[in-house]
């Protein structure tokens, strides 16, 4: 999960004050605040498993990308807030609004949602938020109509591909294995 390198020690905050919201035309800017603070994945505004006719994008591009997915309407993710300020992020959506996750996935399939990235500040990481976007994002999903959640964490030890979670956090939630997407990642669901 990318986060501030700016050195501070993770602070414990109480989950219980902390808000999910999904990141709509009306809230938008929770979102943007957030991805514009030292330290956020702005070079990448959570562009890199969405549908682009390019590879190689500027970040400024990125963020007028994702800004007009929010404008039409798309699902995109929710963010944490603490004291009315963002301060995380899951993206979680309906799968076809992502590109190719995995070489096994079914693209027929309907009702699928994908929990794709966490954005966790340095100084928030530790305390549990990353498990609570995780729960709230579950909540999301089937709530928005989801039959099934699909995501793609990987290992505590991998080197790489760490914003998408780990395994264990989505084990302890009762997703279970169905595949791989590349050497690290799991493909794992959730079904109700």
């Amino acid at each position: 999960m990318p986060n501030s390198s700016n050195g501070s020690q993770p602070q414990k905050h109480n989950l219980a004050d902390i808000r999910f919201t999904e990141v709509t035309r009306e809230t938008r800017g929770r979102f943007e605040n957030l991805f514009e603070q030292p330290g956020a994945p702005k070079y990448c505004w959570c562009m890199a498993w969405r549908h682009s006719s390019r590879e190689h994008i500027q970040s400024n591009e990125k963020k007028r990308m994702m800004m007009a997915l929010i404008e039409a309407g798309t699902q995109v993710g929710i963010v944490a807030e603490l004291d009315g300020r963002a301060v995380g992020w899951c993206s979680v959506a309906p799968r076809e609004t992502y590109r190719r996750l995995s070489k096994q996935q079914d693209d027929s399939e309907t009702g699928v949602w994908s929990i794709v990235c966490f954005y966790v500040p340095r100084a928030l990481g530790g305390g549990g938020l990353a498990s609570a976007l995780l729960d709230a994002a579950i909540d999301h999903a089937f709530a928005k109509g989801a039959s099934t959640i699909e995501a793609y964490p990987v290992d505590e030890a991998a080197p790489s591909y760490r914003f998408m979670g780990f395994r264990d956090m989505f084990v302890a939630r009762g997703f279970h294995e169905v595949g791989t997407a590349g050497a690290r990642r799991h493909v794992m669901r959730l079904m109700r």
